[in-house]
Parts: C-alpha cells; structure tokens; sequence
C-alpha cells in the first residue's frame, strides 16, 4: 500500500483552533472512521483536508496529485432546481454503474422529485463514484435506511479495493466498526 495522506499534530479550526493535535498516515485501499462526542473536530479535520478550515499548526502531506472528494452533512436546497439525478453524477463525474436499483430508476427525475433519503443517497454517490483517490464522508448514514446503509457498507469497500483511502466521520459505530480498517476515537482531551 501507498501513503495518501500523512498528517502530523494538525490543530484546524475557524475562528480560534477547534481540535486537539492529531496525527494520521493513511494509506491507499484505507478506510480509517473518526467517531467522538459533538464537538470534538470531526468535521473541522475534513473541512482541514479539503482545504476549507484554518490549519493554526502542524501539517498534512498529501501524495503528489492527489484528487480528493468531500461529502459533507450540509444539505443543498433543491426545490425548484430542474436539476436530474443524471445530470447530478454528471456534475461530478460520477458514473451510475452500482446504483441501487431503488434509486437507479429515479435517475431521470428531477431532485426535488426524490425523497429525502434518496435526495441523501444520490448525492452521497455523486461523491463516492467522483474521480477521487481520497473521499472523505461526514456522517454518511445519517437519513438512510437500512438498505441503504448496506449498500453503502459494500460499495465503500469496494471503492477502496480499488484503491481510494477514505475518512469517515460518524455516529453511527455499528457501521463505522462493520467498514473501517481502523477507528479512531477523539475525546474532548485525546484527539489522537
């Protein structure tokens, strides 16, 4: 395996530095979960590697080239947006190939036609499916179903079979436990 990403002592934030020092090498074909009560950093670490939070200090090394992909837990309005679930994926260069048929069928409809899990769900795969060799998922599973939650499971390990490293923020610790290759638990006090 190949390093991705090497982060040392990291401290991001906004305004003032929002997470204790940490420390990860990742490598490719690795999914690594950070679970943590609210408010911890979880989500500002991402945001740090996606370049969209302040770095106070410490560094991340990425591989040369490296393309990467971020879902977040924000929710785009879509009301009123003729915008298609294909022309979704297209956006981000995602193909359909693997899409659930309970969402492959809707492909052609407009967002705001889709419920909201399958809104979730499509989005979500518009990320996963994007040309990307580290996706990072913040709370990936929140408004899925079961199905879709096994669906997931799967299909990240397969993108990482293939080689994509991933970070996954989330709650939920029977599917971080069931996906991940190793979890790291930040504490208000041990960010690790």
């Amino acid at each position: 395996m190949s390093f991705l990403l090497h982060i040392e002592h990291l401290v991001a934030g906004w305004q003032q530095a929002a997470t204790q020092p940490f420390d990860l090498m990742l490598a490719a074909g690795e999914i690594v979960g950070l679970t943590g009560p609210n408010g911890v950093g979880k989500s500002t670490l991402l945001a740090a590697l996606a370049g969209r939070a302040k770095i106070f200090s410490g560094r991340i090394e990425q591989r040369p080239g490296l393309r990467l992909a971020l879902q977040t837990q924000d929710v785009p309005p879509v009301d009123g947006l003729p915008l298609s679930g294909r022309e979704l994926l297209a956006l981000t260069g995602a193909s359909d190939d693997g899409l659930p048929h309970w969402l492959a069928d809707r492909l052609d409809l407009r967002l705001d036609r889709l419920s909201g899990g399958q809104r979730h769900y499509l989005a979500l795969w518009a990320i996963l499916q994007a040309p990307a060799d580290l996706v990072l998922l913040d709370e990936p599973t929140n408004n899925l179903d079961a199905a879709g939650v096994a669906h997931l499971t799967a299909h990240l390990r397969e993108r990482a079979a293939a080689g994509a490293g991933m970070i996954v923020v989330s709650h939920d610790l029977a599917f971080v436990h069931s996906v991940c290759d190793r979890v790291l638990e930040l504490g208000a006090g041990d960010v690790e």
